[in-house]
């Protein structure tokens, strides 16, 4: 496996990754599956941003991506970013959200960003795990802040702190 950054050409099968989670869980509260472009359009966002969006591939195949997005547009929010992970149905636990993670918080840090945050729908063991194997904190849970699927669904907020930031 290896992670690299995400190319234009990587959005249909990022945009075949996540429509798994739009269709049939509530980890992500879209419910109309996104196109390639639409994938094509907010990866050029999170690049014109100056934030990094990797692919972690194997045998040629896309098993996963992560990416960061600003936490929010005011100026003084500059420093804290949103971290998003997903990996292709079937290949869990193989250690693909760990490298992709492992990297982009690197990335992060030495881009001098000061606090990551991750919000998990609840549940989602595997991405609490995931976020607390490298250190986040639960700083928030909101409950039936979603409804999909005819269901309330909560959402937790996990952060960390990745340096002094700008």
């Amino acid at each position: 496996m290896i992670v690299r950054p995400a190319l234009a050409a990587d959005a249909a099968a990022i945009a075949s990754i996540y429509n798994h989670y739009i269709l049939t869980t509530t980890i992500s509260f879209e419910e109309e599956p996104v196109t390639q472009d639409e994938i094509a359009k907010r990866m050029a966002a999170v690049a014109s941003a100056g934030l990094p969006y990797l692919v972690a591939e194997s045998d040629g195949i896309a098993t996963g991506y992560a990416y960061a997005t600003p936490w929010r547009v005011r100026r003084a929010y500059r420093s804290s970013v949103e971290t998003s992970v997903y990996l292709r149905a079937g290949t869990q636990a193989r250690g693909t959200g760990t490298a992709l993670y492992a990297d982009l918080l690197a990335q992060l840090a030495a881009g001098g960003y000061h606090l990551a945050i991750g919000g998990i729908a609840q549940p989602n063991v595997a991405s609490v795990a995931l976020h607390e194997k490298f250190g986040f904190k639960k700083v928030a849970h909101f409950s039936e802040v979603g409804c999909k699927f005819g269901k309330w669904v909560d959402v937790g907020y996990w952060q960390l702190t990745l340096g002094k930031g700008n």
